[in-house]
């Protein structure tokens, strides 16, 4: 199909690239209070796309122009309603110039907030803006920024308040991340994401990341293609195009899904029914004929043809575009499994019990007989390549050893291919860690690959859609609740996003 697409905002820089990126800009004339507005503003917009009521901000705040970004927001949102509240790292006298006249440009100065919270109602949402360093954030915190961390991270507890970092959480830096950095739940960063934000060990405190994009700082850095990326859905609209009016179910793929045992359907009825519901033009379900058939061929939809076999090897003989192996296939089958992923001249996604099977012959992957996708969770990467380190370099060394694609999952779900940049998915929800949403990931994987997308574009596309139906689910479901076949519903939402 097309092409892998993107695009240069969603570039990850370093602090100091960003910071030699905004002097230069500075340097030529590019107005530094103009893009402090925009910064402010587009978190503010965020914050208020995701609070439901008004209610109190406090604003935490350091001396820097991250105070000034702060401030904005402040002021955006006391104009929407809500009461604004300030907590200053040192007097306000030592702010910056820009800062200071965003303090000033609310006329009357909001009230400092001093910690004591028996004077807030616990009727209203509280959130916490963290002002304090940004980007200049360094790996081990003074006593005094400290205290104010700890603060910040107390009252989002107590208060059940949600946190947004402006730009990189405090005490989260590239060189390491300070025990009591601020734990926030969105972290906006601006102009481009930053290296920091996707530490293995800063998730937690960083939670979900949006990107304020400022096309003035994107028109003056020079692409460079192998440079990681974090994608969202500008990346990947152009590879869900409109469908000719005179399609047929032939133009979708014919897939195979090879997945489910005894004790394991749900795994073959989630897998299946994800592939349809993500576009394939004909699903087959293989499964033992002396085994889970007859539990599957009543549970399967009915859109999915369940086709009974006695050996595994039966799906080489059979016109498939692409396969989809593994979700509760179990491990007694192993030199069949293997055969398939040897010879199969089709795209083939690899996820679960294939891939346990594989991790016992990994030189398997050496030579096979087409592009193959593997999907595996950090239990079944520590048996692919027991000697990983951090998720960066695993998933480098990995696909230079390999000639495969490799989507590995996580709460950053982390997609590479040798010659191509490193891919960091923006969506997805803590409800996402319960049995059967890797079934569902590995269906739409290999339904995009019947549709015939580059096993990149199809890692990229499907860890995406699946993300985002996850969050649309949380509409109305909580994390606790919500299940994978509840996603499913909400796939066809978020493929609509995309075309937007």
């Amino acid at each position: 199909m097309q092409a892998f697409l993107l695009t240069m905002s969603n570039l990850i820089l370093t602090a100091s690239e960003m910071q030699e990126l905004e002097q230069r800009a500075f340097a030529e004339g590019i107005d530094q209070e103009g893009l402090m507005d925009l910064a402010g503003i587009g978190i503010a917009r965020q914050i208020l796309s995701r609070e439901n009521r008004r209610g109190i901000c406090i604003l935490y705040l350091g001396k820097g122009n991250n105070a000034g970004d702060a401030l904005v927001v402040g002021s955006v949102l006391q104009n929407a309603g809500w009461s604004v509240l300030t907590r200053f790292s040192d007097p306000p006298e030592k702010l910056g110039p820009l800062p200071r006249k965003k303090l000033r440009g609310f006329g009357s100065p909001p009230r400092q907030f001093q910690g004591d919270i028996t004077g807030i109602s616990r009727k209203l949402p509280v959130v916490l803006v963290d002002g304090i360093l940004g980007i200049g954030s360094r790996p081990t915190l003074g006593a005094d920024l400290k205290a104010m961390t700890q603060e910040m991270n107390h009252l989002r507890s107590s208060l059940r308040a949600n946190t947004y970092a402006v730009d990189v959480p405090t005490g989260v830096t590239e060189k390491g991340v300070d025990a009591d950095a601020v734990i926030a739940d969105l972290t906006v960063t601006i102009g481009f994401p930053k290296t920091c934000l996707f530490r293995d060990d800063a998730t937690n405190f960083v939670g979900k990341i949006w990107c304020v994009t400022l096309d003035t700082l994107s028109q003056r850095l020079a692409d460079d293609q192998q440079r990681d990326r974090f994608i969202d859905a500008d990346d990947l609209r152009a590879l869900v195009p409109r469908r000719k009016f005179d399609s047929h179910k032939g133009n979708f793929g014919r897939i195979g899904i090879v997945a489910g045992s005894l004790g394991f359907v749900g795994a073959g009825v989630l897998c299946s029914l994800s592939a349809v519901r993500a576009g394939g033009g004909l699903v087959t379900l293989y499964t033992m004929a002396d085994d889970s058939y007859p539990l599957l061929a009543v549970k399967a939809a009915p859109e999915v043809m369940v086709k009974p076999i006695h050996d595994y090897r039966q799906v080489l003989d059979d016109r498939l575009t692409a396969i989809a192996i593994g979700p509760g296939l179990g491990t007694t089958h192993e030199a069949p499994v293997l055969e398939i992923v040897r010879h199969f001249d089709g795209p083939m996604v690899i996820d679960a019990d294939a891939l346990n099977i594989v991790s016992h012959q990994i030189d398997t992957l050496a030579k096979v007989g087409g592009p193959r996708l593997l999907t595996p969770h950090p239990g079944e990467m520590s048996r692919l390549w027991p000697d990983g380190e951090d998720r960066v370099e695993t998933v480098r060394a990995f696909t230079n050893q390999f000639e495969v694609t490799l989507l590995l999952k996580g709460a950053r779900t982390l997609i590479g291919q040798k010659g191509k940049p490193l891919s960091y998915n923006a969506t997805g929800t803590p409800g996402m860690a319960t049995g059967g949403s890797g079934d569902v990931l590995t269906g739409v994987c290999g339904a995009l690959l019947g549709q015939h997308l580059e096993p990149y574009d199809a890692a990229r596309l499907s860890a995406w859609l699946c993300g985002r139906a996850a969050e649309l689910c949380l509409e109305s479901e909580s994390e606790e609740s919500m299940l994978p076949s509840d996603t499913l519903k909400y796939l066809g939402a978020a493929f609509k996003e995309l075309r937007q």
